[in-house]
């Protein structure tokens, strides 16, 4: 049976073990590299990006998480989890934060603002309803969330959600001027698969849903 590793330096780990647990998957935390060697695929939570990154540094992850991801083992990374494995991030405090990169994607953090600004939301996922059945759409709990603002031609968008373009635009370029017409709407990547990669802006792990956990479980049978 398939044994999936949940970095557990901080964040939501508890609550993805819980949902493995559930699927009668065996979840196991990591905080050390050398506990990378005896899972088959990892699962990296939501929590406070910048304090995960100084936590990985600290216990010296970063080299052994990238090597995991080149390897083409399964990852999936949810809300700070999607950040780590960004090829790029934008909107990232003073100094930045180390990645371990392997999604072609650019990630801005924070997009949907502060904690008093999350929101849950039904979002439209046919690619998960097509594989694990259920209904055509998804409650997805965002906060301090994350989004995709760029994504290359190898990335698979499994769900996106409606934004002002203006907001879009400033984002992207934070010195550009506004659009005028600020009732214009486009939308933001907000979930991804990139061959052994997923990245969810959200947190499938705060909901009852199991479907993003089976459907990452799929990819190991």
């Amino acid at each position: 049976m398939a044994v999936v590793g949940v970095l557990a330096l901080q964040g939501s780990f508890h609550e993805h073990i819980a949902a493995l647990r559930k699927l009668g998957v065996n979840g196991v935390e990591i905080r050390k590299p050398e506990q990378l060697l005896n899972v088959n695929s990892l699962i990296i939570p939501g929590g406070e990006s910048t304090a995960m990154a100084k936590l990985a540094e600290y216990h010296n992850l970063f080299p052994a998480l990238r090597e995991f991801v080149q390897l083409g083992k399964p990852v999936w990374g949810t809300c700070a989890g999607l950040i780590f494995l960004a090829n790029k991030a934008a909107g990232q405090k003073i100094g930045g934060q180390e990645l371990v990169g392997g999604l072609d994607c650019t990630v801005h953090r924070n997009f949907f603002g502060s904690q008093i600004q999350s929101f849950e939301t039904e979002l439209s996922v046919p690619e998960l309803a097509s594989k694990e059945g259920g209904p055509e759409t998804f409650r997805g709990i965002f906060i301090r969330a994350p989004a995709i603002i760029e994504a290359g031609p190898d990335v698979q968008v499994l769900a996106d959600y409606p934004v002002r373009s203006n907001r879009l635009s400033t984002a992207d370029s934070p010195t550009e001027d506004k659009k005028e017409n600020v009732e214009e709407e486009s939308k933001v990547i907000v979930a991804v698969r990139q061959g052994n990669i997923m990245g969810t802006a959200f947190h499938p792990e705060l909901t009852a849903d199991t479907r993003w956990h089976s459907y990452f479980l799929r990819w190991q049978m």
